[in-house]
């Protein structure tokens, strides 16, 4: 009994540790900082370029803190294999892995009410210690094609007889190899990343590419080649196509995200965040909470 009071002791002990990581809005501020989590080697969003930080949410982060009068302190977040994982991690209990730090905000965070309201099998909500708000992005899935080797593309299936790259494990993935029963498995290539698939477009090994907007423009900003076009089609039995991306905060920090949401507003409205979504070659679409 005493080595299991000792335990418990223990575990107390430890969860105090990590709960007393998660800073109010008066603490941040008197600290003079605001550490953000953002996804790393995550282009064009988040990534280092001969040491720099750069990136969409890198740019906007550092936006947000100077209205907020801090300054800025990233937290390179290795992506897990969900994000429950990644808010967990990042937002309400740490982890040993990142010396039990915690940031006070997260970007690329899905501004979803039906994932925020998502349940375990206990009935218990499975991120209830997180406040998912703050949308700067509205995301989609978009296909580059290269036009010497493709006219154009007026359906998903061009591709039974075209090859197309997709990142493995991707949403993409999954659909192209699985939609039409299956009919364009043999064409679907997979690579580890966006930008290899993209490589692989240039070198002639596949015809397309199909990934989220953001990193195809990105990529087709990059490449500077006008042979390489966006395709305007339709994704038949995908499900969800368009979803908006936002930010996350610890719960019990709702002072942060109201302040955050304010200065994001008047980013947007000003035209800032486009501004630097266009540093990146990214289009631009005012999430609907902005929508005058």
């Amino acid at each position: 009994m005493r080595l299991l009071a000792v335990l418990i002791s223990a575990v107390l002990l430890c969860c105090q540790t990590v709960q007393a990581q998660v800073r109010t809005y008066d603490e941040m501020i008197a600290a003079g900082e605001l550490k953000v989590a953002v996804y790393k080697d995550f282009a064009p969003y988040s990534f280092e370029d001969a040491g720099q930080a750069r990136g969409v949410d890198v740019e906007l982060a550092e936006a947000l803190a100077k209205a907020l009068g801090v300054h800025l302190t990233l937290m390179w977040a290795p992506a897990g294999e969900k994000l429950d994982d990644d808010l967990r991690d990042y937002i309400w209990r740490a982890s040993q892995l990142h010396d039990l730090q915690l940031a006070d905000l997260m970007m690329r965070v899905p501004y979803d009410r039906d994932y925020a309201q998502k349940r375990n099998e206990l009935g218990e909500l499975e991120n209830g210690h997180v406040v998912m708000f703050g949308p700067y992005q509205n995301e989609q899935w978009q296909v580059a094609f290269d036009r010497r080797r493709l006219d154009k593309v007026g359906s998903v299936a061009v591709f039974e007889h075209h090859p197309i790259g997709v990142e493995v494990d991707s949403v993409p993935s999954f659909y192209l190899t699985s939609v039409f029963s299956g009919m364009l498995a043999g064409n679907t290539h997979h690579y580890p990343g966006v930008a290899q698939a993209f490589a692989a477009m240039k070198a002639g090994e596949v015809d397309a590419v199909m990934a989220m907007r953001g990193e195809i423009d990105w990529q087709v900003h990059e490449a500077a080649d006008p042979q390489v076009a966006l395709a305007e089609n339709a994704y038949p039995n995908m499900g969800k196509q368009l979803w908006e991306i936002g930010m996350a905060v610890h719960e019990s920090n709702r002072q942060l995200a109201y302040a955050v949401e304010e200065a994001l507003e008047t980013l947007i409205r000003e035209g800032a965040v486009k501004t630097i979504y266009g540093h990146y070659g990214l289009r631009y679409d005012v999430p609907e909470m902005y929508q005058q």
